[in-house]
């Protein structure tokens, strides 16, 4: 494991800490830190949140955590001790919504399927045998 990929674990344990128990902002919905990507410079870092809510709850979270960037940013610096402390990037991370919507159709076809057997099952089996002899009379 990279030396980036260590400071990104402990900015995102940190952050996580710093928004449920430090941040008081209305703003903020029911908020999770997903992941963080650190530069290998660790100059920048970007941060990945996801929320339960609509888009009205994503856009007012976005601005209340941007607002935020400086205050979390100095708190990172006073709690990690690195020499250069990332600047801070807030993004949505829409990946729990995307697979619950896979999720979602999945089970939508799953259903499909089940009910095409039971009506296959049910009934139609096709012409019965007297009526494909007549057909092969026909010809």
């Amino acid at each position: 494991m990279s030396r980036a990929e260590k400071v990104a674990q402990e900015i995102k344990r940190e952050v996580s800490v710093i928004v449920q128990e430090e941040l008081h902002d209305p703003r903020l919905g029911f908020l999770t830190i997903t992941r963080v990507d650190v530069t290998p410079d660790l100059r920048f870092a970007r941060v990945f949140f996801s929320v339960y809510g609509d888009d009205e709850t994503w856009k007012k979270t976005q601005a209340g955590l941007d607002h935020a960037a400086g205050f979390i940013r100095r708190l990172i610096g006073e709690r990690l001790g690195l020499r250069f402390v990332p600047e801070v990037a807030f993004r949505g991370d829409h990946s729990s919504e995307y697979s619950i919507m896979i999720e979602q159709e999945i089970d939508k076809i799953k259903q499909e399927q089940a009910l095409h057997k039971a009506q296959k099952k049910k009934g139609s089996h096709g012409p019965p045998k007297a009526a494909k002899r007549i057909k092969k009379k026909r010809k």
